[in-house]
């Protein structure tokens, strides 16, 4: 059996102060799982598909580490708010707000995202 990505043409977008900014294809997110993307700026951005096929954007970068990983964290619900996990230290980040779960005084930039 060969597996094939879904090819429906869509574009993840993200929100940035002068306008929307084309992320990656929506095909590219596997639900679940994050990727992380270049913006113009420089600075990359964690961007999440969940199985109910919302989509998340967050800084990739770790507040407490620096290193960019985000993308690489672990998602999952608490009190019925999605997060992502920092695969280093574990630091809880709402994908809504920004918002650590685990440390008030500390967040991230979250996005507003669309596929189209």
């Amino acid at each position: 059996m060969t597996l094939t990505l879904e090819t429906t043409g869509l574009k993840v977008q993200l929100r940035l102060a002068d306008g929307w900014f084309t992320a990656c294809d929506l095909s590219t997110l596997t639900p679940g799982r994050g990727v992380a993307a270049l913006l113009p700026d420089g600075r990359q951005v964690a961007v999440f598909r969940d199985r109910a096929d919302r989509l998340y954007a967050v800084d990739n970068r770790d507040p407490f580490t620096g290193a960019a990983v985000l993308s690489r964290g672990l998602t999952g619900t608490h009190q019925g708010r999605p997060f992502v996990a920092s695969p280093l230290l574990k630091q809880r980040f709402d994908l809504i707000s920004g918002q650590c779960l685990d440390d008030e005084a500390v967040r991230v930039a979250a996005y507003e995202v669309r596929a189209l």
